[in-house]
């Protein structure tokens, strides 16, 4: 008898999240069509058994995961040209990031991950705007950003972009900065709103500031060996499984957002709202940004991107 195909899918979330209700339908997809040809099992996370979210890299990497998930900033060590989609009020319109993701960009970026990391690359979650929260004022000007200490993902561009908004970014790993905000040893972080409730970081942080000030996907990579030795129907059902999954988590993010605006408020909360022209007070802070970017990255990369 031929033992079963083993796939692990892992995350760093809780399982009612929607990447973890993404993984379950790519498991639901592959166990539905192949029976008992595969073995799927499911870590929905990672942090629950010791790990940092920045370990899933080398635990699919490495194979001891199949599949897992994780934001595009924490692949700039390895590969730098991922800074570019950290880039600061360059990606607003949801649908159209959608269709970047699904097109030319995000074809790009998988060649990027692919030719530096042991990986293959299927596509791409949606980790959505990104706002600020704090635990000590409202911010509704750069201004009132200035001197707060404030967690920001492993990413060159992220730390510059709130250097120039006054701030004092700290480039924390999820683990350490969550016990840091339950500590207050530091002021602000900046998440989706999503992101922010379901790690609980909305218990200590009153002020959530609504500054979109980017956008992150979240690729969606599988051990390169184990799947290259897949059989070819089963790498096709793979593809499959995964693209449904997105369009499946994009539709459950929508609704996950507007429930953790109401979980804030329920907590005690206050959300801010900009105007436009506080918004144009945060887009004139970091301008000085996009002339470095463009020295720095990929000319190819950079025209891949909405015009900044």
């Amino acid at each position: 008898m031929t033992e079963p195909i083993k796939i692990r899918l892992g995350g760093y979330g809780p399982p009612t999240t929607s990447f973890s209700l993404a993984l379950q339908c790519i498991g639901d997809r592959l166990t539905g069509e192949l029976g008992d040809a595969v073995d799927v099992k499911y870590v929905w996370n990672i942090l629950d058994l010791g790990y940092r979210s920045e370990d899933i890299l080398w635990l699919v990497e490495d194979g001891f995961l199949t599949l897992g998930y994780q934001s595009s900033s924490y692949f700039t060590e390895k590969v730098p040209a991922l800074g570019a989609l950290d880039l600061p009020f360059v990606f607003q319109d949801r649908e159209r990031v959608r269709a970047m993701m699904d097109g030319d960009l995000g074809n790009a970026i998988t060649c990027e991950l692919e030719s530096k990391m042991d990986l293959r690359v299927l596509g791409f979650f949606e980790n959505g705007l990104r706002h600020v929260s704090n635990d000590l004022r409202p911010v509704r000007t750069p201004a009132d950003l200035g001197g707060m200490s404030i967690r920001v993902l492993p990413s060159a561009i992220q730390a510059r972009t709130f250097e120039l908004l006054g701030a004092n970014p700290l480039t924390l790993d999820l683990v350490e900065a969550l016990d840091r905000i339950v500590a207050g040893t530091i002021d602000a972080q900046e998440n989706p709103l999503a992101n922010t409730v379901t790690y609980g970081a909305h218990k200590f942080h009153k002020y959530h500031t609504l500054t979109g000030h980017s956008y992150l996907s979240r690729p969606i990579f599988l051990h390169r060996p184990s799947f290259d030795q897949f059989p070819k129907a089963v790498q096709k059902l793979m593809r499959e499984a995964v693209q449904d999954a997105v369009r499946f988590q994009r539709e459950l993010k929508i609704a996950e957002e507007e429930e953790a605006r109401r979980e804030i408020v329920k907590e005690g909360g206050q959300i801010v709202e900009l105007a436009e022209g506080e918004l144009a007070l945060f887009r004139t802070a970091v301008e000085p940004i996009y002339d470095e970017a463009r020295r720095a990255y990929p000319p190819e990369l950079i025209r891949l991107l909405p015009t900044f």
